[in-house]
């Protein structure tokens, strides 16, 4: 019986990590660019066969029944979400597949960058184009921040290009990977990379879009049944650990009694 209460206590603790991981997409249903997790659980293998303990007694009727659940890695949906028109000539989207690329080293080396799809974007008091949420300066395609002539209103072509006075001046970078479970979600709608994913990373196929914002990519009725089913699921697994608990204290009482 204290098999059956770590079974239902391995279920509940999977159950309210879901809850959390679905309350912080809904959370975030107005964070510009903020891309949705999905959060997997795993059967959990019986001791002998975690451990490799293979040379141990065990019951294998138990082992039969499983060893409870893990928790799985996240999965980050990276899904495009809706487009809004802004008209602020500093407000990027892209349209398809690809990240805006900011810097956080001296150098703008592999190690000292961040990805995001949230394009707000401002000029700061140097005339750089940095993320308006977070100060870190836009890279360009030769991996350098990109200076504005602020007495010059800006231009942004689909493949980024940035145009005053009808000359291109920069180019914003847009890049993809080729394997998106290597960059590691942060706060907000920005990503960290290592560095050998970023020096293979691909030109994005996106298309860069001016005046508009990306919107967060969250199905609030997805999220918010999500959210009812994982607590249901909590409830459910606390009553299987009273049941149990009760019928561990229904056994003592006959058995104290026999003899």
């Amino acid at each position: 019986m204290y098999y059956g209460i770590q079974l239902a206590a391995s279920g509940a603790l999977t159950s309210l990590y879901r809850t959390d991981v679905l309350a912080n997409n809904l959370a975030n249903l107005n964070t510009t660019g903020f891309k949705p997790d999905f959060a997997f659980t795993r059967e959990r293998d019986p001791v002998r066969a975690e451990d490799g303990l293979w040379a141990v007694p065990s019951n294998e009727l138990l082992e039969k029944l499983g060893a409870g659940a893990h928790m799985a890695p996240n999965r980050v949906d990276h899904a495009q979400g809706n487009l809004t028109k802004t008209g602020n000539p500093l407000d990027l989207a892209i349209r398809g597949d690809g990240y805006f690329v900011l810097r956080t080293a001296a150098d703008g080396d592999a190690a000292g960058v961040k990805l995001t799809r949230d394009g707000r974007m401002t000029r700061n008091s140097e005339g750089r184009l940095v993320s308006a949420t977070t100060g870190l300066p836009v890279l360009s395609i030769r991996n350098r921040p990109i200076t504005l002539d602020p007495n010059y209103p800006v231009t942004v072509d689909r493949d980024g290009s940035i145009r005053q006075a009808g000359v291109i001046v920069d180019r914003v970078q847009v890049i993809d990977l080729k394997d998106r479970t290597q960059l590691t979600k942060e706060s907000g709608s920005t990503f960290a990379v290592n560095s050998k994913a970023f020096n293979q990373a691909i030109p994005a196929t996106g298309e860069v879009e001016q005046n508009t914002l990306e919107e967060a990519a969250v199905d609030p009725i997805a999220a918010m049944m999500g959210v009812q089913a994982a607590a249901k699921a909590v409830g459910t697994n606390f009553t299987m650990i009273s049941y149990q608990d009760k019928m561990m204290e229904r056994a003592i009482n006959t058995f104290a009694r026999i003899g």
